[in-house]
């Protein structure tokens, strides 16, 4: 009876002293801004006012911030994922799956809002430019090189593309295939973008289409290496994956050109490398131009012709661009996520330029964010 009462205060005292640890632990250890490896910025502490505790805000803010800041929560979320997947079987842990060696993420078809995406392009067109063409073109997730083959679901193209070609008139806009340039091994493994040394023949797609002229080839550029880039669906699966590699390029056009930013009003290179060294930044892929922004005016003195280049964009468009700068004197680069359609033309010529749409399927299956 004496041992099994000894038993009972061993268990107690040892549930206590963990309990007292973590607290401890969490009182203690420095607060991060940032979480690297889930790609995102941590919760700060909630202020505490009548207000917020009327409203219930401070309670549902203090447990985001409490399970933020809680003592080895990424090695717990890793736990959690490896159980899930080598223990129970699962195929697929917040809704990142892992397949030939490439984690990607879950992703249906969202019609509605493909359709949404193409009466956006339309209204832009009919606003800015109604007399000149425009050109459009399709950035596959990696879902469509992997997920039928994993038997997992995956967006379906044909249909997808059919509904872009149903409502955006040939007159008015041309279709360039950038799908049939690209493989999985042009990826990043833990992340959703492409690697700009493998897009050569996907710019010289974008360039031909547009009628401009050729970019170069692998040996004209100079590559440069950056180790331990650890992608979005790194942090997302929450498993213990290899870091990539982003390899970025340049040649005497992407070293001369500038790239002026509206939100900052200040001129940056096309490789902002100080992101690298910001604390704050959550993500090495933004050293390609800095990373979003609402617009970008790149200008290339060292380009092979004057023309200009509008280019509709989301984050893929940030590595493509540099390829382009011996085909285009100047490029503006909008991201309608961040900046509102009506507003263009305070800031944008339109005339005499090439337009180009190009935007990534996860942006067209969520357009809801083009403003």
């Amino acid at each position: 009876m004496g041992n099994d009462k000894w038993k009972q205060r061993i268990t107690i005292y040892s549930f206590v002293l963990c309990l007292a640890g973590f607290a401890a632990a969490f009182l203690l250890l420095p607060r991060q801004e940032v979480s690297q490896a889930e790609r995102r910025r941590l919760a700060k502490m909630p202020e505490l006012s009548w207000e917020t505790v009327r409203d219930e805000s401070f309670m549902n803010d203090m447990e985001s911030y409490l399970l933020d800041h809680f003592p080895l929560r990424t090695g717990f979320r890793r736990i959690k994922a490896e159980f899930a997947y080598k223990a129970l079987g699962q195929r697929e842990n917040n809704g990142i799956y892992v397949a030939q060696g490439h984690a990607a993420k879950l992703e249906e078809l969202n019609e509605s809002s493909v359709q949404k995406a193409a009466d956006k392009m339309n209204a832009v067109r009919e606003q800015y430019f109604p007399a000149q063409k425009a050109y459009y073109a399709v950035i596959p997730d990696k879902n469509y090189f992997l997920a039928a083959q994993g038997g997992y679901p995956a967006v379906d193209y044909g249909r997808l593309l059919a509904i872009l070609r149903e409502n955006m008139r040939e007159e008015a806009f041309g279709y360039i295939d950038v799908i049939s340039t690209l493989d999985i091994g042009d990826y990043y493994t833990t992340d959703t973008h492409w690697r700009q040394e493998r897009i050569l023949e996907t710019a010289a797609a974008v360039a031909d289409g547009l009628g401009a002229a050729p970019v170069g080839t692998a040996e004209d550029f100079v590559q440069h290496t950056i180790e331990d880039f650890y992608g979005v669906y790194y942090g997302q699966a929450a498993l213990a994956l290899a870091p990539d590699t982003i390899v970025y390029l340049t040649n005497d056009a992407t070293d001369s050109a500038t790239a002026w930013n509206l939100e900052t009003n200040r001129t940056q290179p096309v490789y902002e490398l100080e992101k690298l060294t910001d604390e704050k930044s959550v993500d090495k892929y933004d050293i390609f131009l800095g990373g979003a922004a609402a617009l970008q005016v790149i200008s290339s003195p060292k380009a092979d012709s004057d023309r200009r280049l509008i280019l509709f964009r989301d984050s893929y468009a940030s590595s493509l661009t540099p390829l382009l700068l011996e085909a285009y004197g100047e490029i503006t680069l909008i991201d309608l996520r961040y900046i509102a359609a009506e507003r263009l033309g305070e800031y944008v010529d339109f005339s005499n330029a090439d337009i180009l749409f190009l935007y990534s399927t996860m942006v067209l299956n969520n357009s809801s964010m083009l403003k």
